[in-house]
């Protein structure tokens, strides 16, 4: 098997009285030693044809006696003083629970010094081999004890010792070292448990927690700004660019502002839970109401922006889901202390675990595989963040976009003025966020006229640089050189401007080029401006306002969890709506389904009016039948 790939084995045959004497382990040494060097793979075996005198056991003595491949594993690795054993079996490694049962997890780290060593049930032998998990285990354990560090791994898994010496989770890692802080699936179970209470509260209760979280967001305001000064710092000395450092970035004005949006998602959000959505008349004495509940607990996974914590906080809390926040290492210390100021609101009326920090990044992909504690996925930041969770995420739906490529048409009727505040709005007023103008489309007729060059040189007296499109760039003589991509995210003080004949075809080319967040149209004609409105396939459609529009905050929704490109569920910014799902209430009065096949009842199928319903303590009314 080895030769098919171009490699030599040697076999070396063992036997117990080789460990015993020195001199023996020192051939041995030497002869792994010097095949090592020559390429060659050495295949240790116990000699079978020889039958050595029977030897005391020693394990008790703290020398693991050879009886089986995983403790002449062990003995071996020890002996050349190997950085890494990897013991492979036919399943992951250790488990808290036999596999296959549906509370049993994978231990990716174990320590077996401590209490670590309580979580696992050792079960029947492998169907390979004869030593079985107990005696790998024991191997690994005295191994670890003994200077080498071990995995346990499936040997079917594909490039398992590959990924494993790259560092990746694969297998359990036995480390000397105990676990710090709280298991991530202890933290996702008490999420759960915490946002079951959160919806036993009335809508006073949660608003309550979230107006008192503004509030301890401007009583400790310097507290805050001291910690992010600190990440700032950090940041800066790392060479980060300024369009991150801009995100990061939190100041007085900043933080009143996030209260303020707080305090307007409290206000607004008494009835969240509980709404009657529809009601039905089903037949006399039946009646059935799908209701508003929450999604349950979500993950939330965010880059560079403290002032998301405290946002999405405040709308799990006022939708009544649990919540898992990962903020990105850029922003840890700011990230650590406005999660306090969350748990020190949540303290009377719910547990703290309600609303968890998540420290590690490699947690991540453990909470990914964990669908029957996490219910909805958000990741908030780059392409590539939100592609990574969207493909490790394992039967958990994942919300969110990819990216901000917005753009703003000036089409043929225009009020100059407008569409000079428009593009410099958009562009400008925040490069960085996702809802910034990043492609500028203007009617062909503009291109000989004076608004081109003066929108031009707006655009260059605030710094922007922009490269055109392939069109406009064969009408300039000379200008910038041609943009690389029409579909790029700049994020910075950069735009791509791009001609076109019409109304029809700026439609075209944002649907082709755009990534369905936020387009808007500068215009006079309201014939272009319903047929942009009704044809641009994108989350958010604006006529003569800024792209910057779109905003949780802007829109009256208090805050965001982030905005959704997604055609299912929620689109556009995330409030409380987009974090809620429903449930069907049936109230019944002893029927049965024969009643109505045999006739003796009839269905009705009445819509019943919702006003008399809908209040503050439906929730309540609902729950308790």
């Amino acid at each position: 098997m080895f030769q098919q790939y171009g490699l030599k084995t040697a076999q070396v045959l063992v036997t117990k009285p080789d460990f015993q004497n020195e001199f023996s382990r020192s051939n041995l040494r030497s002869t792994l030693s010097e095949l090592c060097k020559l390429k060659i793979v050495p295949v240790i075996n116990a000699n079978d044809a020889v039958a050595p005198p029977p030897e005391p056991d020693k394990d008790l003595a703290g020398v693991i006696s050879v009886k089986d491949n995983d403790s002449l594993a062990a003995r071996l690795a020890v002996e050349m003083g190997a950085e890494l054993l990897i013991i492979m079996s036919d399943v992951n490694g250790l488990y808290t629970a036999p596999p296959g049962q549906p509370d049993s997890r994978l231990l990716n780290t174990f320590s077996p010094f401590n209490a670590d060593g309580s979580k696992i049930v050792i079960g029947d032998k492998s169907r390979v081999g004869v030593g079985g998990m107990d005696s790998k285990v024991k191997a690994a354990t005295w191994a670890l004890k003994n200077g080498t560090n071990v995995v346990i791994c499936n040997g079917c898994e594909e490039k398992a010792i590959i990924n494993i010496v790259k560092g990746k989770k694969v297998g359990t890692f036995f480390t000397m070292t105990p676990s710090q802080g709280t298991p991530v699936e202890v933290q996702a179970r008490e999420a759960r448990d915490g946002g079951r209470q959160l919806q036993s509260l009335t809508g006073e209760h949660r608003s309550a927690i979230v107006n008192k979280l503004a509030d301890l967001l401007l009583e400790r305001k310097s507290d805050i700004i001291a910690a992010n000064q600190k990440d700032v710092s950090e940041a800066y000395n790392q060479g980060m660019s300024q369009s991150m450092m801009a995100r990061l970035f939190l100041n007085d004005q900043k933080l009143k502002t996030l209260a303020a949006g707080l305090r307007q998602i409290a206000d607004t959000s008494h009835n969240a839970l509980g709404r009657v959505l529809k009601r039905t008349r089903i037949a006399e004495d039946m009646e059935l109401r799908q209701i508003s509940v929450p999604i349950g607990v979500l993950l939330v996974i965010f880059e560079s922006r403290p002032d998301a914590l405290p946002q999405v906080a405040a709308l799990s809390i006022c939708s009544g889901n649990g919540l898992m926040v990962k903020g990105g290492r850029e922003a840890s210390h700011s990230n650590k202390i406005l999660h306090s100021l969350v748990q020190e609101a949540l303290e009377p009326f719910a547990p703290p675990e309600t609303v968890s920090l998540v420290s590690r990044r490699e947690d991540i992909n453990d909470l990914l595989h964990m669908h029957e504690y996490i219910d909805l996925v958000i990741p908030r930041g780059s392409k590539q963040l939100v592609h990574q969770i969207q493909e490790s995420s394992q039967h958990i739906p994942v919300l969110g976009h990819s990216e901000g490529i917005c753009h703003v048409y000036i089409d043929e009727d225009i009020d100059p003025d407008v569409a000079f505040r428009i593009v410099i709005d958009s562009k400008c007023d925040y490069p960085a966020a996702c809802n910034a103008m990043e492609t500028l489309l203007i009617h062909q007729k503009h291109r000989q006229g004076p608004l081109f060059d003066q929108i031009c040189e707006k655009l260059r007296n605030e710094g922007v640089d922009f490269q055109p499109g392939p069109r406009l760039s064969t009408m300039l003589k000379f200008g910038p050189s041609l943009s690389a991509s029409l579909r790029t995210e700049y994020s910075a003080m950069e735009c791509a401007i791009e001609v076109v004949d019409d109304v029809d075809e700026a439609i075209q080319h944002i649907n082709q080029f755009g990534s369905h967040h936020t387009d808007t149209i500068v215009t006079n004609n309201e014939y272009n401006a319903d047929k942009f409105l009704r044809q641009v396939d994108s989350a958010c459609v604006f006529k003569n306002a800024s792209t910057r529009f779109a905003d949780g905050y802007r829109f009256g929704l208090g805050a965001e969890v982030g905005i959704s490109t997604s055609r299912i569920h929620a689109r556009g910014p995330v409030g409380i709506e987009g974090l809620l799902t429903t449930k069907w209430v049936l109230r019944g009065a002893g029927q049965i389904a024969r009643d109505f096949t045999d006739g003796s009842l009839k269905f009705l199928h009445e819509e019943l009016p919702l006003e008399e319903v809908n209040g503050a303590s439906t929730y309540h009314k609902v729950s308790s039948s």
